[in-house]
């Protein structure tokens, strides 16, 4: 009888420590594919590299029109992306630039100067900017030089989200659905 307690205390502790080391593993390989994700593809723009200055033309201070975009190392699921530009120095926090989504997974590029129209031809959708407007609004800091980020995401769906959502609903709707991620940051100041 002890003998047998003895064997399942042992059975037990060996069977907790092997669930532990697999949870271990499991949350190494979470954070692997996380990062993964974010390191495969790549966001770029020919109107200005990561960190410089962007262009008066993209800014409040020029035509307000938005930069060209591209990217490459797109998984192979990909069925849409969706794309953010905000401003994390802004005085109250957070300001959005644009929001846009459904961008076909076929697609590796936004043209300069894309309209402010709802859905575009190609299906893709924009949203509600800070501005209170549909489309891009470009950078237009108060003072100082701001940080403005391009968040691309690569989705394993369509969002079956109406056009002129915000940025806060269109992340609670790609949630779970994001096979990559990247980012493009560049800097502005007004003279």
């Amino acid at each position: 009888m002890v003998m047998n307690n003895y064997l399942s205390l042992i059975l037990a502790i060996t069977i907790f420590f092997v669930s532990c080391t697999k949870k271990n593993t499991d949350s190494t390989s979470e954070k692997q594919n996380h990062e993964r994700r974010k390191t495969e593809m790549v966001i770029t723009s020919s109107a200005f590299k990561e960190g410089e200055l962007i262009p008066s033309k993209y800014t409040c201070d020029g035509e307000d029109i938005s930069p060209q975009l591209s990217w490459s190392g797109v998984p192979e699921n990909t069925k849409s992306f969706a794309l953010i530009n905000d401003d994390p120095d802004a005085p109250s926090g957070d300001w959005v630039h644009w929001v846009i989504f459904n961008i076909p997974g076929s697609v590796t590029k936004l043209a300069e100067n894309i309209s402010a129209d709802k859905i575009l031809d190609n299906g893709t959708k924009q949203g509600t900017s800070d501005f209170g407007k549909i489309g891009y609004g470009g950078p237009c800091p108060p003072g100082g030089t701001h940080r403005y980020y391009f968040k691309l995401f690569a989705l394993d769906v369509y969002l079956d989200k109406d056009a002129g959502i915000s940025k806060k609903e269109l992340l609670a709707a790609i949630e779970g659905h994001i096979l990559a991620e990247s980012q493009l940051m560049g800097r502005y100041k007004r003279n």
